[in-house]
This record gives C-alpha cells, sequence and structure tokens, in this order.
C-alpha cells in the first residue's frame, strides 16, 4: 500500500460532504455502537488473517517513510482519534510543506482489552494519500475496558512486530516510526489465546511484554505518549512502568489536542530534518503559537542521534 498523495481539498470536500448529511467522521464507530452484539471491526481494519501490513517503495514514492500510529479507545481516551482526524491537515503540512519526511506512509489503529472488548485491535493500512482519513474514520470507538488499568498495548506490539513489513528498513536500514498514545499499562505477556482469537496466528507459549517491545525495537522507533498528569499515571505508576519499557521515548503531553503536531516534530527531530527549535518556528508560522510551550516541554529530550541507519558491513541491511 501506500499509493497517492495526500490532498487537503480532497479532506474538506469529504468533511463538508459529512457535515452536509449530518454524519461525523467516525460514522462507522456511530452505526457500530448501536448494533450491540452485532459490533464488528470494519474489514479494513481487521487483524485476523492478516499477512502483512506493508509499507512500500515506489516511482511515485521511492523512499518511504513508515509511521504507525495506534491509540488506547477506551475510556478517557476516547477523544484522541477525533483529535487526531481534525489535525491531519495540520501533519501533513508538518511532514510534507516542511520537508520532515518526505514521502511518509502512515498507518492508524486502536488498541482496546482483549480481556472484555469486542473490538481490541483494528489495524488499517500504511497509505500517502486520502484513504488515511477513511481508515481512521472506519475506527470504532468501543470506550469500553476492564477497569484494571491495563490495555492491550502488547498484542497490538506483537501485530505490529510480525505482520508488518517497511522498506525504509529493508530497503535502507532506516527504522519506521510507532506512537502509541495511552494512558494505561500493557499486561505482562502477549497471550496466545489471544494472538489466535484476535489475529489468527498459533502460538505454543505466550511471549513476554519486554521480548516483543525488544523485537518491535528492532524495526521502529517506539514511543508512547501519555497524557501529562494522567489519573491513572498517578494512581497505578503507569508513567514508570512505561519509562522502564522506554525510557526516554516516553512523552508526556499536557494536551493530546497537539499530539499531530508532536508526532510530526518528533519525525523531523529524528530524520534530522530540524531540530527542535527549527520544529517550533514552524508552529509558529502555521499559526499553531499555543502549541509551542507545551510541545517544547514534551520533546525537550528527544535527539536524533540513534536514528541512524543500520547496516551490514557489506553494505546489506542489518535486521538486529
Amino acid at each position: 500500500m501506500g499509493s497517492g498523495s495526500w490532498s487537503t481539498n480532497v479532506y474538506d470536500a469529504a468533511a463538508s460532504f459529512r457535515r452536509s448529511s449530518g454524519k461525523s467522521a467516525f460514522d462507522y464507530s456511530d452505526r457500530m455502537r448501536h448494533a450491540g452484539r452485532s459490533m464488528k471491526v470494519h474489514a479494513d481494519l481487521d487483524p485476523h488473517g492478516v499477512t502483512t501490513r506493508e509499507s512500500r517503495d515506489s516511482d511515485e514514492h521511492p523512499t518511504s517513510v513508515a509511521i504507525s500510529v495506534l491509540f488506547d479507545v477506551t475510556g478517557s481516551m476516547g477523544s484522541v482519534p477525533r483529535e487526531l482526524q481534525s489535525k491531519l491537515p495540520a501533519l501533513f503540512g508538518l511532514l510534507l510543506r516542511k520537508g520532515y519526511a518526505e514521502h511518509p506512509q502512515i498507518m492508524f489503529g486502536a488498541i482496546g482489552d482483549a480481556t472484555c472488548d469486542r473490538v481490541p485491535l483494528q489495524v488499517g493500512q500504511f497509505e500517502s494519500d486520502n484513504r488515511m482519513d477513511a481508515h481512521l474514520g472506519n475506527i470504532i470507538l468501543e470506550g469500553g475496558g476492564g477497569g484494571q488499568v491495563k490495555e492491550s498495548y502488547e498484542l497490538a506490539m506483537y501485530f505490529m512486530a510480525r505482520h508488518t513489513a517497511i522498506d525504509c528498513l529493508e530497503k535502507r536500514g532506516r527504522k519506521g516510526y510507532l506512537f502509541i498514545i495511552g494512558d494505561e499499562n500493557p499486561y505482562k505477556a502477549v497471550d496466545a489465546g489471544q494472538v489466535r482469537d484476535v489475529i489468527g496466528d498459533r502460538l505454543g507459549e505466550r511471549i513476554p511484554t519486554t521480548e516483543i517491545l525488544a523485537e518491535l525495537q528492532r524495526m521502529y522507533h517506539v514511543f508512547f505518549i501519555i497524557p501529562a498528569g494522567a489519573a491513572h499515571a498517578r494512581e497505578s505508576a503507569v508513567l514508570d512502568t512505561w519509562r522502564a519499557l522506554l525510557g526516554e521515548r516516553v512523552i508526556e503531553l499536557d494536551d493530546l489536542g497537539l499530539a499531530c503536531e508532536t508526532i510530526a516534530l518528533t519525525i523531523g527531530i529524528l530524520e534530522d530534518s530540524i531540530d527542535l527549535d527549527e520544529g517550533l518556528d514552524d508552529l509558529r508560522d502555521l499559526g499553531a503559537d499555543a502549541a509551542v510551550a507545551p510541545v517544547s516541554k514534551a520533546l525537550a529530550r528527544i535527539r536524533p542521534t540513534d536514528a541512524r541507519p543500520l547496516a551490514n558491513p557489506d553494505g546489506g541491511v542489518a535486521r538486529l
């Protein structure tokens, strides 16, 4: 996947059509939330039986960059996809017009709780054009969760580690980017039964979360974006858990409505297209002055030093 190009005009036209027809940007979710036991993941986002979600080069996009944004849709996090959808033009304004990544291919997905939710994992395709808006809009905002301050982040990590293929790594030795947005802990291990039921793979035994994360980090720069001062973070040491897993790749953000800007600047910094001060100037140029202080605070520790290509001595790509 990943053909075509993003158009803000197409995005605006789709938004205008939805307004005139009285539909929200998440019409599929609106319909499914009234479906009761008939609720089911949209066919384009169903991870079951998926061999590979691919980010591939083409004549149109010869140096693709794989970017994945997976977010918790339970409880208080349900507003995040709506914010992301409304900020897509801003995200592409920074990535493309400001030159942070010349050929981004973006995948959106949603995470719930595989112990109790009907739709615990939804994963779109890597796209370069407005189809990503459609994938985002087909995500079900289930709003469930089990109340144990845990969600199935590790199940999403498993899918990304074993069911994605990205040319930026395979051809150029450059990792893709994975941003997980949430406010709870992962479970301690990938459950074999959940993998079978949700994804369709047969595992002999469960996989510790630390192991699947290490496997995932060989392919992606993995970040966890958490709302600063979130109730769960205070009550359950969620921040400490993610710091232990990801270190400085945990981004505390005062306003999750600024997730798109934060993601774009993080990519720009790691791609060595900008430094933080230049990125903040770009936000001002876009009229997003209110975003400057919180994004600056959130990204103060991000550096480009570990984003260099991985290569074998003979020039081949190292799949470390």
